[in-house]
């Protein structure tokens, strides 16, 4: 059969077997998958779930004159930016029943969570939130997350599983902190939303580096996609460490996305009843059985751009970790050692401006023997005084990202009997990386075939854009 897959700035047409499973949304409506409907009324269910929260008061009730309120919110990755958008309908409710409830206005926050990504312009934040909702608010009371602002952030001492709670002073001096979330599946403990959200949004590096780090992913718990892990864990604990400063818990309010960010539902109330209530329709939508037996060989295509931002398919750091986290959410569906194969253009282009100590961290990963050696080095990078400034003040990515990014991209070698990169027009990178090179997907695929002494069974995700599945063949569900 003939394959249009995500390769740079477009698509690339490739050969692969007639029988290969190709993982898209028309494969998973022939094998019976079944998107749950969008709310016919986002708004309404959104106030609905204001009204009558999880295991709390109504958020009127939890404020008064003269309370201070942080709101938190996710950043630009993920969520969707039209005129039904969870955030888009969220934060107005949510700022109406704070005024309700006693609020002045001017004593509310909007806090953009990036934790270590980059940060977000205003342009971006008004492009998501809404100009309206905005307005409301002066423009120092909107904000992104500085997670090295030395007067910005406190230190909670450990949580209950020993690693660092620091996190954004602003949670836990106002007198409540609301979380608007998503829950959507995610390679990273499952789901997106609940305690993720603040512990990896509103946190430290050295917060972070606690459970992106190799004693956390290279475990077999983190592999394949599971909230059921020790990673999921450190998450939950660190978000209870955090409370346990706080006035009073988080208010979460979560919806579930479908395939085009469209909420299927929403939730809200206390973080644990909001994970109960919304993880089993978010596994609804995300969960595909794959009919046959586990495939020896994944074909992925990664554009350039998406996800983290522009680098993603040429920046060989971020291309490595594409293909560790497609493994992740595939791994229920291959063998145990499968060969990987990603179309790539890997052409060298790290994106200096969002990405700008990514360099640094591919020179310092070409003198370790194992992925997991780069922990040795994450000190010296993470605090480097250039590459913090600029994820402070220059719009870039903190330098720990670079290593959490090194960190799945050992995934891929650890859980792959091989990873091929094809098409990449610097295999030198793509080779650095641990990958073999090739020219064409057809050239891979016939290597893969002779060193499995016959033809292999292939699934193919063509378009790693695209929003992601959690493949499993029968008996292997995700946990």
């Amino acid at each position: 059969m003939r394959l249009a897959l995500e390769h740079g700035d477009g698509h690339v047409e490739v050969e692969l077997p007639d029988d290969t499973t190709v993982v898209s949304p028309s494969y998973a409506a022939r094998a019976g998958h079944r998107e749950p409907e969008p709310l016919p009324d986002p708004v309404a269910a959104t106030r609905a779930a204001l009204a009558d929260p999880l295991g709390s008061a109504p958020l009127r009730e939890l404020v008064g004159r003269g309370s201070s309120v942080t709101v938190a919110f996710p950043d630009r990755v993920k969520g969707g930016a039209h005129d039904t958008a969870h955030r888009k309908v969220a934060l107005p409710l949510v700022l109406d029943e704070l005024e309700a409830g006693g609020v002045d206005l001017r004593d509310v926050r909007l806090v953009c969570a990036i934790g270590l990504h980059r940060k977000n312009h205003r342009d971006e934040i008004e492009g998501y939130l809404g100009a309206e909702t905005l307005a409301r608010l002066r423009p120092e009371q909107v904000v992104n997350h500085d997670a090295e602002d030395p007067d910005g952030m406190v230190d909670l001492g450990s949580s209950a599983l020993g690693d660092p709670v620091q996190v954004n002073r602003a949670v836990v001096d106002s007198d409540l902190t609301v979380l608007v979330g998503h829950a959507a599946g995610n390679p990273y403990g499952g789901f997106s939303g609940g305690y993720k959200m603040p512990a990896t949004g509103l946190t430290s590096w050295r917060s972070i580096a606690s459970h992106h780090a190799p004693r956390s992913l290279y475990r077999d718990d983190f592999v394949p996609v599971s909230a059921r892990s020790r990673f999921r864990d450190q998450l939950r604990s660190i978000g209870e460490g955090i409370e346990a400063a706080m006035p009073q818990p988080f208010f979460s309010i979560d919806a579930v996305l479908d395939s085009g960010s469209r909420q299927l539902g929403v939730s809200a109330g206390r973080i644990p009843d909001v994970e109960q209530a919304t993880w089993p329709l978010a596994g609804r939508r995300t969960d595909l059985e794959v009919v046959g037996e586990p495939a020896d060989v994944l074909v992925v295509g990664i554009p350039r751009n998406f996800h983290y931002g522009p680098g993603m398919g040429s920046n060989p750091i971020l291309m490595m970790q594409a293909v560790g986290a497609s493994l992740v959410r595939a791994k229920r569906a291959l063998v145990e050692r499968p060969i990987v194969i990603a179309a790539a253009v890997c052409d060298g282009w790290f994106n200096d401006d969002e990405f700008p100590p990514y360099r640094a961290a591919f020179e310092l990963l070409q003198t370790c023997q194992h992925p997991a050696d780069m922990v040795d080095h994450q000190e010296l990078l993470a605090t480097d005084p250039v590459w913090v400034e600029k994820y402070r003040h220059g719009y870039g990515y903190h330098p720990f990202h670079a290593f959490s990014m090194v960190y799945v991209g050992g995934i891929a070698r650890d859980r792959s009997s091989a990873v091929y990169v094809a098409g990449a027009k610097r295999p030198d990178l793509a080779r650095a990386m641990g990958a073999r090179t090739t020219a064409t997907v057809e050239e891979a695929l016939r290597e893969a075939t002779a060193t499995l002494g016959r033809a292999p069974r292939v699934l193919a995700v063509p378009e790693l854009s695209k929003p992601a599945f959690h493949l499993a063949t029968a008996g292997g569900r995700t946990a």
